[in-house]
Formats: structure tokens, sequence, C-alpha cells
């Protein structure tokens, strides 16, 4: 069944075939999409519906976009499989979180290698035994790229849940009690960073027999503010835009070197 009223583009997205280039970003802001497409040559905004924002350009002449997402999986999982649809293979998420480990600083940006599926989104597409694991491809030029824009950059497991304020306030929810205890077991497994789609966006990847990676700005930290050490907040996103372009770049030369 199909539910748009033009069959022709996708549902929630709007997008048609042919309008979107196999290499997408994926934030979450729609107001962050132009941001974003100001790094493309001769970019053009495709469609803008509900959260979902997307422009086209080109990197090095290859066809490439962005898409906003909105908050949360189960809008990002909308976004990956209408984009996948379209022609899209290669997804690079760029947004916030909040680290998690002490030694994660405010500006710093966390590659996701994987994620904790505590969100439901994903339930609904594989058993919660599955892991959601990002491609290494595209990590690996995630990296690279932190690397040569000389970033602090951290590699490591973030945690997805469906509750911002589940995250910062806990004690208020009738099951506080589940939350800081998973909590204090996601900090002592060594996870890096807090955020609300990357396990959606990995696990329907991979069911779909996509690629994708994750990169998040390091909004602040609270177990930094918790402790009394210094916890600015940073709202500027130029940097990870910056360093996810980039590894789209590398990708790009990767995949056409045949590497």
């Amino acid at each position: 069944m199909h539910y748009s009223q033009d069959p022709t583009r996708q549902y929630h997205i709007q997008v048609a075939k042919g309008e979107v280039g196999r290499y997408v970003l994926l934030p979450g802001d729609p107001k962050r999409c132009e941001k974003i497409a100001q790094y493309f040559d001769a970019p053009r905004l495709v469609a803008d519906n509900r959260e979902f924002t997307t422009y086209t350009g080109t990197l090095g002449g290859v066809p490439v976009s962005v898409t906003s997402t909105g908050i949360g999986g189960p809008s990002a999982a909308i976004a990956v499989q209408e984009l996948v649809n379209c022609g899209a293979d290669t997804f690079l998420r760029v947004g916030t979180c909040g680290g998690m480990q002490t030694d994660i600083l405010s500006g710093d940006i966390v590659i996701a290698s994987s994620s904790v599926r505590m969100e439901g989104t994903s339930r609904e597409y594989a058993p919660i035994e599955y892991p959601a694991v990002a491609d290494l491809d595209v990590v690996n030029a995630m990296v690279s790229a932190s690397a040569k824009l000389g970033t602090r950059y951290h590699v490591g497991v973030s945690q997805s849940k469906d509750s911002f304020y589940g995250q910062h306030d806990p004690e208020s929810m009738p099951v506080g009690y589940e939350l800081q205890n998973k909590w204090q077991a996601w900090l002592r497994m060594g996870c890096l960073a807090s955020e609300m789609e990357s396990a959606a966006i990995f696990i329907v990847s991979q069911y779909l027999r996509v690629r994708a990676g994750a990169l998040f700005l390091v909004m602040a930290n609270q177990e930094r503010e918790r402790q009394g050490l210094e916890n600015p907040v940073v709202h500027d996103m130029e940097l990870p835009i910056r360093t996810a372009v980039e590894a789209v770049r590398i990708l790009i030369s990767k995949d056409n070197s045949g590497i």
C-alpha cells in the first residue's frame, strides 16, 4: 500500500527516486540541513515535510544529500527506510550527545562504534539480543576525518534512549529505580555518550544491508557535573558538521578507488 498522494514520492520524506545521492548526512534538527548543505556544491532543496527536510548537492561531482530525522528512533528509522527506497545506501548521523565518562569533555566528538538498544524502535526490527553496530568503513572514515581536522574525538559505545527527561531527571519517573540502575551499568561498562537515534539507525541499516555510522558533538557531561568538574554547555555544530562532510569525501574516494 502506498500512502502518499504522489505515488512517486515516499510518504513521510516526500522524496522520489533520483533526488538523493547514495551518501546522506542525517542531522536531527531540520534547521541544520541548510547549514550542512552549504558545504555541498550546487545544493538545492528537494523536500520539506514534517520533521524531514532534504537538500541534495554534490561533493567532488558525486551526488550527496542531507535529510533531517527529527528527535528519536521512530522518525530516524522512517527516514532511513524511505531514503533507501530512493537509492541511498550510506548514512552518517551528525548530532549531539551528552558525555558519560569523565574524560569526555564538552566540545569533543564521539564516534559511535555501536549503541546500547535502550529504545523501542529497533525492537520492532530485530530481537534485543542482536547488536546495533556501525559500519566499519563509515567509522574509519569518521576517525580519519577527525584526525585530519585535528578534532579531539573518542570511539566507542553510545547509549540510545527514548526519554530525554528519563535520563536527566530519572528520580521523577515511576521507573526511576530501573533507569538509575541501568545508567550505572552503562557507566561501568565504559559507555561514552547518551543520545537518541543511533541504535535505530544502525539496526535498520543492518537489516536493509546498507552502511551507517554516527558522530556526535558532546554538548555537556552530567557525570562531570555530578563530580564538580568543569562542564560548560557547547552548542556550536560547525566542527561535527565539517567532520561528517570530510568523512563523506573520504568514503567517496575509497568507494571510487575500489579499495
